[in-house]
């Protein structure tokens, strides 16, 4: 008797077999589900982090790590999948530098106090080794990039001297972590030795980041063509939907715990992200669901030299 083996014929079809194909897929995916990746997700991990936090949660549920960090993939998932048609082995390689200035700083922050102030973590973020998460970089660099690209989004041409885009991407960055910070020590994430009245966070720490803002910023030039960067940012509809889930995570999560300043600033990068004429904000309307969205048309990779 002859085995039936005619489900195994069609099994390439349903694979990619190109990284254009691949890229395409992973469009169609974070297109098809922009509404539950940059805002269900986010609601709901706000909702639980705060449950998290005032103990409304069964134990292993509360803060667990594998949660928060599958949480944060899905939330990144849309930068990661506008980036894609961009890397290639230079990109790789720098992004690598940058990862492992991401672990050097953060080891040498853990041991010293430098740049950031001295503070030790208070919840496992995914798995730890010597006291540092292993998925540090899933959490810094995102961050860096969306500020990155947020400055093209908002100030565009207005901006474009080294010097100057700089210093607004660093202001960017800072002022993302004015949200994270507060947030994250409202919860437990982690804690300074030396608070500060800025909600418990110190100053030293806002300053350490605008080292590493400008780190990353020269690492990124260094990464990416410029010219293709921004035109894969304006063809790629999603491509800062991460910076949506950012606002509604943050600014909830600082919003409950009374950070009002902070809750203030995450609200300030959402009028940012609406007012632009670049960010196309219907995918989050049902009633203009079907509309067309900007770069729909194109494909992803099309314009790699």
């Amino acid at each position: 008797m002859s085995r039936d083996t005619s489900w195994s014929l069609d099994l390439p079809d349903r694979f990619p077999d190109s990284r254009r194909r691949f890229e395409l897929a992973l469009d169609g995916i974070v297109r098809e589900h922009r509404v539950t990746i940059a805002v269900v997700f986010p609601a709901i991990g706000a909702l639980s982090l705060v449950a998290s936090a005032e103990g409304w949660l069964p134990t292993p549920l509360q803060f667990n790590p594998w949660i928060l960090l599958i949480g944060v993939l899905v939330m990144r998932s849309p930068l990661v999948v506008g980036v894609l048609p961009l890397l290639d082995r230079r990109a790789g390689a720098w992004i690598g530098i940058l990862v492992g200035y991401t672990y050097a700083i953060e080891s040498v922050g853990i041991r010293t106090g430098w740049p950031y102030g001295t503070f030790e973590y208070g919840i496992d973020l995914g798995p730890m080794v010597g006291g540092i998460p292993i998925a540090l970089p899933v959490f810094f660099i995102p961050l860096v990039m969306n500020g990155y690209l947020l400055r093209e989004l908002v100030f565009g041409s207005r901006v474009a001297g080294t010097i100057a885009r700089f210093s607004v991407v660093t202001a960017i960055v800072v002022g993302m972590d004015v949200v994270l910070d507060p947030g994250a020590v409202a919860l437990g994430f982690w804690a300074y030795d030396a608070g500060s009245a800025f909600y418990d966070v110190p100053i030293s720490n806002y300053l350490g980041w605008v080292l590493s803002a400008a780190v990353a910023v020269a690492t990124l030039d260094r990464a990416f063509d410029r010219e293709r960067l921004i035109e894969r940012l304006r063809s790629c509809p999603f491509m800062l939907d991460d910076v949506v889930s950012f606002v509604l995570l943050w600014g909830g999560i600082n919003l409950w715990f009374g950070n009002m300043v902070p809750a203030v600033v995450a609200v300030g990068f959402g009028i940012g992200l609406v007012r632009s004429d670049r960010f196309d904000a219907r995918a989050f309307d049902p009633r203009r669901a079907t509309d067309r969205e900007p770069g729909m048309d194109r494909e992803p990779g099309m314009d790699r030299s």
